[in-house]
């Protein structure tokens, strides 16, 4: 096991190990200093005293280096269970059945009720031989709190917007099935309408959520076809105009030549299908859309494709730029799950570009991705 020592003045005690002693083949072999890791490192010698305490360990314990060194794990470390058991007496590392090669990683309090997580390594001489190190990690509980408030905020907003259209759902097949005879062809018509216009948005909540479930998995794919980035936005600008906007509230130039670009059509379609919603429902004036050549985000490659997507409204407040890609940030009119952003983030990252947001130059807000054209090794 490669592990380093934290020293500080006055660690060594009477029959304590000097403060500066390291276990052979340690970390700085490796040019690595223990106190440069993000986790905890507690190391133990064969006798249970400590001859290891990063800076982790000391911030995540408050305990100082210098008081921890040389004193015995149990006493330096007194870590006890959720039902107020003493733990290093509860596993007894240095006497219990020697096969054992360690303990996973599990909720344990500190002096004063502070949860940590802990987990711990039994480093021997040979299988089944006695121990020589104990190495214990440490972790802060605080980012998986905030892991599970997120997974529950999620959710909560999910099933909130969900039981909207849901209930709409219900209320009109249930009036429809019990008095069919009653209403009109147009009265039916507006009600079938309303159930199927609700079924998509059931079908577009259940979509975020999966898609959100791969980008957070790293599991999102992306199928990469030649694209027409123009040819597309063109499509979705036409359906605006089908749906009533009018067709000078829309200006888009595309610069000619553009690289040959194999991306995801759906997905791409996806990501300007949220901007250009965001920028029709939050911005004012003119959508400009720009689709030019530029330097490509992906090292090697020299050019690649991107796309600006600005308007005339207010903009976004200069203190929301860095919240405007998380999840459930929304826009200065509520509506929405306020996920879509987020999902047009992972979607661009996946195909290995970037997406940032600005200030446009009439000053509503300014939306720029760009995708390296990523040709397949055939035709490069």
């Amino acid at each position: 096991m490669s592990v380093g020592t934290s020293s500080a003045p006055g660690a060594q005690d009477a029959g304590s190990p000097p403060a500066a002693s390291r276990p052979p083949g340690d970390l700085a072999d490796l040019g690595i200093d223990p106190d440069m890791l993000p986790d905890g490192l507690v190391v133990a010698d064969e006798q249970g005293r400590i001859i290891c305490f990063n800076a982790a360990a000391e911030r995540i314990t408050a305990v100082r280096p210098r008081d921890a060194l040389g004193q015995r794990l149990e006493k330096a470390l007194p870590l006890e269970d959720l039902e107020g058991r003493r733990w290093w007496q509860l596993t007894d590392p240095y006497g219990g059945l020697a096969i054992r090669v360690g303990q996973p990683e599990r909720n344990l309090l500190l002096p004063g009720g502070r949860e940590v997580l802990v987990s711990a390594r039994y480093v021997r001489t040979r299988p089944t031989g006695p121990l020589r190190r104990l190495v214990v990690t440490l972790r802060d509980t605080e980012a998986r709190r905030r892991t599970e408030r997120s997974h529950a905020e999620l959710i909560a907003t999910v099933a909130h917007e969900l039981r909207s259209p849901l209930t709409s759902v219900k209320g009109f097949t249930a009036t429809l099935l019990a008095k069919w005879e009653r209403f009109t062809d147009d009265q039916k018509r507006l009600m079938l309408e309303t159930v199927d216009a609700d079924a998509d948005r059931v079908t577009r909540l259940i979509a975020e959520l999966l898609d959100i479930s791969r980008i957070d998995s790293g599991r999102l794919e992306v199928r990469r076809q030649p694209v027409d980035i123009g040819a597309a936005v063109g499509r979705h600008i036409q359906a605006y105009v089908a749906a009533g906007q009018p067709a000078d509230r829309f200006l888009l130039r595309v610069q000619q030549p553009l690289p040959d670009l194999w991306a995801d059509p759906d997905k791409i379609d996806q990501v300007l299908s949220n901007l250009l919603e965001n920028a029709v429902r939050h911005g004012e004036g003119t959508v400009t859309i720009d689709v030019t050549a530029t330097a490509s985000p992906r090292e090697g490659e020299d050019i690649g494709t991107s796309v600006t997507v600005s308007d005339e409204g207010p903009g976004i407040p200069e203190e929301s730029m860095n919240r405007v890609f998380t999840r459930f940030w929304r826009g200065s009119k509520r509506g929405g799950t306020g996920l879509g952003l987020y999902i047009v983030k992972g979607i661009v990252e996946a195909h290995g570009g970037t997406i940032t947001v600005g200030r446009a130059p009439g000053a509503g807000a300014e939306f720029r991705f760009t995708l390296p054209v990523s040709a397949p090794a055939y035709l490069a």
